[in-house]
């Protein structure tokens, strides 16, 4: 995407068009700003919404999994299955261009505060609780 005007068709624009709901009306408009800087920086805000959009539909998934294993009095935690997202992640980041130790870095706090959210669930206590 070269530019914030960019338009693309499928799933990705729908994020995009979602995520940009989220922007605020003056990104990029900042005076003494270029344009060309101004244009990666909206696209990055519009980025960064997309990834809040999908860590909270994310997060929604991974309730409801809890929620499952909870009734089915399964543990919060599968290391078997955590093991083999962390190889498959650490493979899609590198062909994607994207560092896998940062992409298991980033895997690994996301299913810290899944876990977290698993045992609140089978503990009966509000899933925000610390």
């Amino acid at each position: 995407m070269s530019d914030a005007t960019t338009a693309g068709s499928g799933p990705e624009a729908d994020v995009e068009a979602r995520a940009g709901q989220g922007a605020p009306a003056s990104a990029g408009a900042a005076a003494g700003v270029p344009p060309q800087l101004a244009a990666y920086r909206a696209t990055i805000d519009n980025l960064d919404a997309a990834l809040i959009h999908l860590l909270a539909e994310r997060f929604r998934c991974t309730r409801q999994v809890g929620r499952l294993k909870a009734d089915l009095h399964l543990p919060p935690s599968d290391p078997a299955r955590e093991e083999q997202q962390v190889a498959r992640l650490r493979s899609l980041a590198e062909e994607a261009g994207l560092d896998p130790v940062f992409a298991e870095k980033f895997f690994a706090f996301i299913v810290a505060e899944v876990i977290r959210h698993h045992e609140a669930i089978r503990d009966g206590l509000p899933e925000d609780a610390p």
